[in-house]
């Protein structure tokens, strides 16, 4: 196709949709395709970039990106016979890179750095390794209860006001990852300003690299970040044998672009607005995440915020069919009981300690316990003696455990556990296979179980 053919065409403007009637471009021998890059020219300048967001028999429809606000009718149409491509080379690490793939950061012009597809295929099933790796975070009620594994896909669900992007910050800068790559979606201007900080304090900026679309930025954007980041994800895990950690904040704001576009195209909405076709949205770049055979992996973690507090919406429903369970975000903890990593099974008491599986579920079912004690507690019943001891439990798991501000290796965090159950219940209390008992019970009380001996 020849990028050098402009012609006029608009037939109508809506939003930030523009239908090109393309009849006269078709007898000039230009055959528009899905999702190729189109200028649109006004006055002899470049108006803006736009994308082909629907194709039918006589006409276009392109999503404009700078939106069309000032755009006349007479404006003409240009093909690039080009497709969005992501920037890829060595120096791309520490940059940080709008939705349309364009270097925002003051640094070096890349003009000549070579650039890749995005949006393409995932992976035959064929080619990949089962999830058998874990990347360590540092972060107790991740490592200990649900482990996050290589080649991973989950979310974090959360709702509006919850810390989830200092969280997510937290993982990118602790996670045992060779590559962070991050994608931002309409987030604020103080939101993308601190990752960027956090990165750089923690001095892990030369590890990752940063594509942020801000909520002031065009919507058809926030619909290519993911495919961008994914499209640099995979070329450094597949030609450089990279672990990568995609991290992406917030498919929410993502799949309400899609409704967005969806709507100014006039489509027909399913449930709540959204188009028929989310799941699809979605699977598409969460599938991106795989182990590759002889090569590096992909793990992808996002945000998810939940209108409402409803896991029912139609954005945290469908990711709950596509992901490998959720870290659900509740009241500034990780809550372990809404929490699921359904690929722990394949590294836990493998890759990490024999006690691994049995404290891990020993301490959820005695606060389980302990949160059943505090009801009973705040309906007044009469609380026995264990029911004490289960009461302190639950305050110090909290305290020790929850809280995001927690860092702790995983080994220490297990011996950890095992000090907590011998300050709060005797050795013979704790229903746990002996020979573990026998090999991680602390030997010596400490200055709380006499206490807590002597207070019984």
């Amino acid at each position: 196709m020849s990028a050098a053919i402009s012609f006029r065409g608009i037939i109508s403007i809506i939003g930030d949709i523009v239908e090109i009637d393309v009849r006269a471009a078709r007898r000039m021998g230009l055959v528009p395709r899905n999702r190729e890059l189109a200028l649109l020219e006004q006055e002899g300048q470049v108006f803006s970039l736009a994308q082909v967001v629907r194709l039918s028999r006589d006409s276009v429809s392109l999503q404009v990106f700078a939106g069309t606000k000032g755009l006349s009718s007479r404006a003409s149409v240009r093909f690039t016979g080009e497709m969005m491509r992501a920037i890829h080379s060595d120096n791309i690490y520490g940059r940080v890179f709008s939705g349309a793939g364009v270097p925002i950061d003051a640094g070096p012009k890349l003009d000549n750095d070579p650039r890749i597809p995005i949006a393409g295929p995932t992976v035959n099933p064929m080619a990949r390794v089962l999830a058998s790796k874990m990347i360590r975070t540092d972060i107790p009620m991740i490592d200990v209860f649900n482990c996050l594994v290589e080649s991973q896909k989950i979310p974090i669900f959360s709702v509006a006001g919850e810390p989830y992007n200092a969280l997510l910050a937290r993982i990118g800068i602790q996670a045992d990852a060779d590559v962070v790559v991050f994608a931002g979606l309409g987030l604020i201007h103080d939101d993308f300003h601190t990752f960027r900080q956090a990165f750089e304090d923690a001095g892990v900026l030369s590890r990752t690299v940063m594509f942020a679309n801000l909520a002031s930025d065009p919507v058809v954007e926030r619909t290519l970040v993911p495919d961008l980041a994914l499209a640099v994800a995979e070329r450094l895990a597949v030609e450089e044998g990279k672990r990568v950690l995609v991290l992406m904040s917030d498919m929410t704001a993502f799949a309400d672009a899609l409704k967005e576009i969806g709507i100014s195209m006039e489509h027909i909405p399913s449930n709540r607005g959204y188009m028929g076709d989310l799941y699809s949205q979605l699977a598409r770049r969460y599938e991106k995440a795989c182990d590759y055979r002889g090569a590096g992996s992909v793990t992808i973690l996002t945000v998810t915020t939940m209108p409402g507090n409803d896991v029912t919406h139609p954005v945290p429903d469908n990711t709950g069919y596509i992901t490998e369970g959720q870290f659900y975000l509740h009241d500034g903890m990780l809550d372990p009981f809404g929490s699921l990593s359904r690929l722990k099974q394949h590294v836990i008491g493998k890759e990490t300690r024999e006690d691994h599986s049995q404290i891990m579920n020993t301490m959820i079912r005695y606060y389980a316990q302990g949160v059943e004690a505090e009801q009973k507690q705040a309906m007044a019943f009469e609380l026995s003696a264990f029911d004490h001891r289960l009461l302190r439990f639950a305050t110090a798991f909290r305290e020790r455990f929850m809280h995001l501000d927690v860092r702790q290796p995983l080994e220490e965090a297990l011996d950890a556990c095992w000090a907590l159950l011998a300050e709060c219940f005797e050795r013979d209390e704790v229903v746990i296979k002996q020979s573990l008992k026998d090999t991680w019970w602390p030997h010596a009380e400490t200055g709380a179980q006499q206490k807590l001996a002597q207070s019984s």
